[in-house]
């Protein structure tokens, strides 16, 4: 039944070190549920009572935050191997702090917390690592967390999409990858208006410090880059 996921599952972080047949085993006992969305579909609503952990398997989300002014902000995209929720599911409020959307058409699994880190029915014998691999996601989304605060506190516009697109250099390994972010989701994401990132993007293109077309991006003055960063 859940054959078809184990690729997106194995590059999860939940089941890092999990042999793939034993994660079927760990799966059977889960009572976990999976949920089809298409694109635009909302996963969850912020404020809303929130015990699951969703993986996403197929097609992209989005994390979005509304701002006092009724702004939506996007504060991450997840695809394929990654999850959302553990924070909330595990602490006091029981409440998810951001709203979750389709960016695609996604299928989604979740999981119930008590699942994860409860005893397991069956006594799986890699059920141990599961709970440690969730103490490392949840550690790691701390300092995820100090790093977001570093990045907002980038005053200038060009500080900010330089250190973006280092950030992207870093992941694709290469001075030419491609953003699956568009015009305006980037815009979202680093907080600003899409006229000032356009702006500033062609005179970062007509000064040679990138050059781009439509959602690739041509690093050729790293140096540069690195320095506007800082």
């Amino acid at each position: 039944m859940y054959e078809k996921w184990l690729k997106p599952l194995s590059e999860c972080a939940l089941f890092e070190g999990i042999p793939k047949d034993e994660m079927l085993v760990i799966l059977q006992c889960m009572n976990l549920s999976i949920h089809e969305y298409k694109k635009n579909d909302y996963l969850t609503i912020a404020g809303e009572a929130f015990f699951l952990i969703g993986v996403v398997v197929e097609g992209t989300v989005a994390l979005t935050k509304e701002t006092a002014s009724g702004n939506r902000v996007m504060i991450g995209l997840l695809e394929p191997g990654e999850m959302f929720g553990e924070t909330a599911a595990y602490s006091g409020n029981k409440s998810w702090p951001v709203t979750v959307i389709a960016q695609t058409k996604s299928t989604v699994m979740f999981f119930p917390n008590d699942k994860i880190v409860g005893c397991c029915d069956k006594v799986c014998a890699n059920h141990q690592r599961l709970i440690m691999n969730m103490l490392k996601v949840v550690s790691n989304r701390a300092l995820m967390l100090n790093k977001k605060v570093e990045y907002l506190s980038i005053k200038s516009l060009r500080g900010k999409i330089s250190t973006f697109l280092l950030e992207e250099f870093k992941k694709h390994g290469n001075m030419t990858f491609q953003l699956n972010l568009n015009r305006n989701e980037l815009a979202d994401f680093i907080n600003v208006s899409r006229p000032s990132l356009s702006r500033e993007l062609c005179r970062m293109r007509d000064e040679g410090l990138i050059d781009f077309y439509s959602t690739a991006i041509k690093i050729k003055d790293f140096d540069a880059l690195k320095d506007f960063s800082e």
